[in-house]
């Protein structure tokens, strides 16, 4: 084990992970520094990847390099296409992994990257030189020395077990809390907040009734995950998730013991998940609902174990037993381990820069829940930004930073940094402005750029992809200058739709816009298009049917890239600039935004400020463009 390293990344969870890989992939000597070797990749809560939002997050990651959608493909044991019969601006993948492979998978992975060296050990304290990061102290008391620090340790910062009223500290059950680290932090100055998550229990299949439930089988063939998996092999073991629902009489037992409950005993203050809320939860905020889903999700192919996803809880272990088995399929269960809530650490994120490096001190990074995230995804996005963050930061270069409408990943930063959380963040759909155009489907393309200029994809596969988009615009090239004749041939086609009747000649791509027309049908209009992939096809048929919101989207994004480009000088004075309010200036120097769309973002700055802001900068630039001419 060396002394010193250029990076060192503190955690083996979905962020530390992603964070210490590509660090080390963009030639950094890393350090992975976690409490226990065969804990690396250990899914915390329901083993499953992607999902609303989430899908979205995993693919980008992949583009970048990154190993999350890999392992998801090599170890899934469900896949679906959520929200398939929509369009493809909300379409999100999810799979069900091998908890116990994913695992294996990514400990192998981390095992044998290059650069890269772990230690099983404890940072009990960050090193400063001034205000940088110099290293990290220990709890066996070894130093190491780095010129990059990543601390991405999830619920083990000052972590809390809750279970009625037991308490007990903890990152994971019967796994330490790390209170040594938060208290280090609290020493450089940097504010603790508190939120909380949980899990349900783990049941065994073998006890669990499945007759009597709906059965949710994977989608055939399965679309894998990463754009560096060709298909999933036929080979691969798929399982089927069953669906259950709570009664009145699981409610009645829950309200009974609402008081044993540790959130709302009082045990508990911290701020819970609003979107993946415990089963009290849902019996508080939505009293009128006679019944709940249970997503009943298998954990394994060696394993009997199952998952009841809706069900997180915190209360007593009998009253667990008791609500449990009053719901169908479940009556005669057995409990392989009860759930619990969980307190953890957390520093507010707008405290950090756009890169994931805290304004406070340099060469320290932030990813993960300790940022006020909750789910995998967001952590791994976090994890692999830091890491090319501080890979960069290492190497004297500029950040990278993705903006709002060229990721998913830029809109889960830039929410965070700018606007920060009073609750665990979960990516959404709905918080992405420019989902017409930041889709799963082409994030090879947004982001394929940026990979291959930091070293993180091969050439071979940047070529590929130009190759793929060269194809798709000569086609929708083709589709929109291909005009077809009428024909008795043509409007057969049309009618076993069923389909209008062309009465003139048409465009491909004017008949493939009309709803109820496939690109199965154009290929039977025009054969010469028969033999494209179904990711050629998605992208095609998606960009004409679309074309005009997509036109309209991209207007909006050159707007938004207006205000963007106007950069705010590091050193800019906000006092003097008398028309802002002292609010406003105070918030300004705060946050300490990069741009004026930034500026724009923050809460309780105005439009008028913005106006002002705009006016100032201006007139500073031509200024200096003054003084040059004299000079």
């Amino acid at each position: 084990m060396k002394n010193h390293y250029d990076c060192i990344v503190i955690g083996g969870g979905h962020a530390g992970i992603e964070a210490a890989l590509v660090s080390s992939r963009m030639g950094c000597a890393t350090l992975m520094v976690t409490l226990f070797f065969d804990t690396i990749g250990q899914m915390s809560c329901n083993p499953a990847i992607g999902g609303v939002g989430k899908g979205q997050l995993v693919k980008e990651i992949d583009v970048l390099g990154g190993e999350m959608g890999l392992a998801a493909d090599r170890t899934g044991i469900q896949f679906r296409q959520l929200n398939a019969s929509k369009g493809s601006a909300v379409r999100s993948s999810r799979c069900q992994s091998d908890r116990k492979q994913y695992k294996l998978y990514m400990q192998d992975v981390v095992r044998h990257q290059e650069n890269l060296d772990v230690l099983e050990d404890e940072a009990i304290e960050i090193i400063l030189k001034d205000v940088k990061v110099a290293g990290i102290k220990t709890k066996k008391g070894k130093e190491i020395s780095c010129q990059a620090l990543v601390i991405a340790a999830g619920t083990f910062l000052n972590g809390r077990i809750h279970r009625g009223k037991n308490i007990t500290p903890g990152g994971r059950i019967d796994e330490p809390a790390c209170c040594a680290l938060a208290e280090s932090l609290k020493n450089m100055g940097f504010e603790l907040l508190s939120f909380k998550t949980g899990t349900p229990p783990r049941l065994d299949g073998k006890t669990i009734d499945f007759s009597s439930l709906e059965a949710q089988y994977s989608d055939n063939p399965p679309v894998p995950f990463s754009f560096r998996t060709p298909e999933i092999p036929q080979t691969q073991k798929l399982l089927a998730c069953h669906i259950t629902h709570t009664s009145e009489i699981t409610h009645e037992i829950i309200k009974k013991n609402m008081h044993l409950s540790p959130m709302y005993s009082g045990q508990i203050q911290s701020t819970g998940v609003r979107y993946c809320p415990s089963i009290e939860d849902k019996l508080k905020k939505f009293a009128d609902k006679k019944s709940h889903q249970v997503f009943l999700e298998p954990e394994g192919l060696d394993t009997d174990e199952y998952y009841p996803n809706g069900i997180s809880t915190g209360l007593p272990a009998e009253v667990q037993e008791e609500f449990v088995r009053s719901i169908k399929g479940l009556e005669h269960v057995t409990f392989n381990r009860y759930g619990y809530s969980i307190e953890h650490a957390v520093v507010p994120p707008t405290s950090l820069k756009a890169s994931l490096e805290t304004k406070k001190i340099k060469g320290l990074f932030l990813a993960g829940q300790i940022n006020g995230t909750t789910g995998y995804e967001e952590a791994a996005a976090q994890g692999i930004m830091a890491g090319i963050n501080a890979a960069l930061k290492i190497k004297g270069q500029q950040p990278f930073i993705l903006r709002r409408d060229e990721a998913y990943i830029g809109v889960l930063i830039d929410d965070l940094v700018t606007k920060g959380t009073e609750e665990p963040y979960r990516m959404f759909t709905s918080r992405v402005e420019y989902r017409l155009i930041v889709r799963e489907d082409n994030a090879d393309k947004r982001l394929g750029k940026y990979a291959y200029d930091l070293g993180l994809m091969s050439q071979e596969n940047y070529e590929n992809i130009q190759e793929k988009y060269k194809l798709i615009d000569n086609k929708i090239h083709y589709l929109r200058t291909k005009k077809v004749s009428v024909s008795r041939e043509v409007n057969d086609i049309l009618e076993s739709v069923p389909s209008a009747f062309l009465r003139q000649p048409a465009f491909l791509s004017d008949i493939l816009k009309r709803p109820e027309i496939n690109f199965k049908i154009i290929e039977k209009i025009d054969p010469s298009l028969k033999g494209l992939s179904s990711k050629v096809i998605e992208q095609i048929t998606y960009e004409i049917k679309y074309e005009g919101f997509i036109l309209r989207q991209q207007k909006d994004v050159e707007r938004f890239k207006y205000i963007e480009n106007i950069k705010i000088p590091a050193d800019i004075d906000y006092e003097a600039i008398p028309s802002l309010s002292k609010e406003i200036r105070q918030k300004l120097k705060t946050f300490e935004p990069m741009n004026l769309g930034q500026a724009h973002r923050i809460s309780g700055v105005t439009p008028a400020a913005i106006t002002v802001l705009m006016i100032y900068l201006k007139k500073r630039n031509e200024q200096k463009k003054e003084h040059k001419q004299y000079e």
